[in-house]
């Protein structure tokens, strides 16, 4: 993602169950420039990487979507 919202990142992880090392950096670094409703947001990612029912990893290519998070 070259230019990422809060709300891509908690969408993209919603629908994936994953959220990347990059996006986690990413809302981790930009935080202090969030509006409110952005703080919900990554609040929400945040409980539910807790949970369990988002994983820290890689997601693999999508057909659909015919792009994938970089993994090394």
């Amino acid at each position: 993602m070259a230019l990422m919202t809060v709300g891509e990142v908690f969408l993209e992880s919603i629908s994936s169950g994953v959220i990347t090392e990059h996006e986690i950096s990413w809302v981790a670094s930009q935080q202090g420039g969030f509006a409110r409703h952005e703080e919900a947001l990554a609040l929400r990612l945040g409980r539910l990487v807790d949970e369990g029912q988002i994983n820290l990893g890689c997601r693999l290519p999508s057909r659909r979507r015919g792009r994938a998070a970089a993994c090394a």
